[in-house]
């Protein structure tokens, strides 16, 4: 429900307009630095308002940590952690007090809870990815010890796709734009299409593409909890995601196993690794320690500025045009965010690696 993982679990509480979002952390290994200027940074990268592209909404995204911290280093205790809401604007949502938003969680809210809070989203917001950031940045502070990197960038929106291999690209360069693509030429175009949507009162969707490197070979927990199916989970959790796949994913339906089959080898390090990595880095479930490649695809915003017809909670047909602050896109601010839910998989599947294999 409102947890995620394992021996490194995090829960999150809040809604969009209420007073603060924040959660509780467990299972944090002890004597960890917090370097809180990488933790600020990630949910810079989150927040809306930070770009001419996203919501205009201007939260500070400052986080307060209550517990867990001892001295700048964790304790092995919980870590409490709350995040203030300063700019909500829930008047905008008045008018849809009583209006079942199409492609929002309106109605199904409704339907399962009756008493819901319909400003911003409440609960079911994206403004809740905040604390996955905060929880994900504290797992890549870990995996760091371990040399353990997780990237993610923006590899499509609408149309218009970054075909180039990552290990082709400079994913120092992804932070650089608002688009978070690490090819500029290609970030220009997509950038451009951002815009001309958002001027239209349209929205469009994307894909972000995620790189686990330097993870060990072993991870997994056969037959129901393989790695590439909890970090699915895990992604398909993040508001608007609509699609997961890992290595070929879908594009291994067209191919043979001769095309398909990764060959083993042995390095110069005299490791096992494989010649291609068509399987993503995960095979039966678990990892071989090749870097495990996947992508998230994400449906285009649900808000968007032109009429559109719906029925309101005394069942009666009307139409509207919605009103407020909201991206023409999600992709760009969901980087950061499947960057940090895929650290936390990652830890989780170490620590619980360390319990079956001394």
């Amino acid at each position: 429900m409102n947890t995620f993982g394992r021996l490194f679990r995090f829960t999150s509480f809040g809604e969009s307009h209420g007073k603060a979002i924040g959660g509780v952390i467990d299972g944090c290994p002890s004597g960890i630095e917090i370097d809180y200027d990488f933790i600020t940074e990630q949910l810079k990268r989150r927040r809306p308002g930070a770009s001419k592209i996203a919501s205009l909404r201007k939260e500070p995204d400052e986080v307060e940590f209550l517990s867990g911290i001892f001295e700048g280093k964790t304790t092995g205790a919980p870590i409490a952690f709350v995040i203030y809401n300063r700019d909500q604007r829930s008047k905008d949502y008045e008018t849809f007090r009583d209006i079942f938003r199409p492609s929002h969680g309106d109605y199904t809210y409704y339907v399962k809870y009756g008493n819901v809070d319909y400003r911003g989203g409440g609960r079911y917001s994206a403004r809740e990815t905040a604390v996955r950031v905060v929880a994900g940045s504290i797992a890549m502070l870990v995996l760091k010890h371990l040399g353990i990197t997780v990237n993610a960038y923006v590899s499509q929106v609408g149309d218009i796709k970054l075909d180039i291999p990552y290990s082709e690209l400079d994913l120092s360069l992804t932070y650089t734009n608002d688009v978070r693509c690490p090819d500029t030429a290609v970030a220009n175009r997509m950038y451009e299409l951002m815009h001309d949507v958002k001027t239209r009162g349209d929205t469009v969707g994307g894909v972000v593409t995620g790189i686990i490197r330097n993870l060990p070979a072993g991870l997994g927990e056969p037959v129901y909890d393989k790695f590439h199916a909890r970090l699915s989970y895990a992604m398909m959790s993040i508001n608007a995601a609509r699609g997961f796949e890992i290595g070929e994913g879908f594009s291994a339906a067209a191919m043979y196993g001769s095309q398909h089959n990764d060959a083993f080898y042995i390095n110069e390090d005299g490791q096992i690794r494989t010649l291609t990595n068509h399987s993503g880095g995960v095979q039966a479930g678990i990892t071989n320690g090749m870097d495990v490649v996947f992508r998230v695809a994400f449906k285009p915003v649900a808000t968007i500025f032109k009429p559109q017809q719906t029925v309101t909670r005394n069942k009666k047909t009307v139409e509207f045009v919605y009103k407020g602050r909201h991206d023409p896109c999600v992709v760009p601010r969901a980087v950061p965010v499947v960057e940090a839910m895929a650290a936390a998989v990652t830890l989780d599947f170490l620590m619980l690696q360390r319990a079956v294999r001394l």
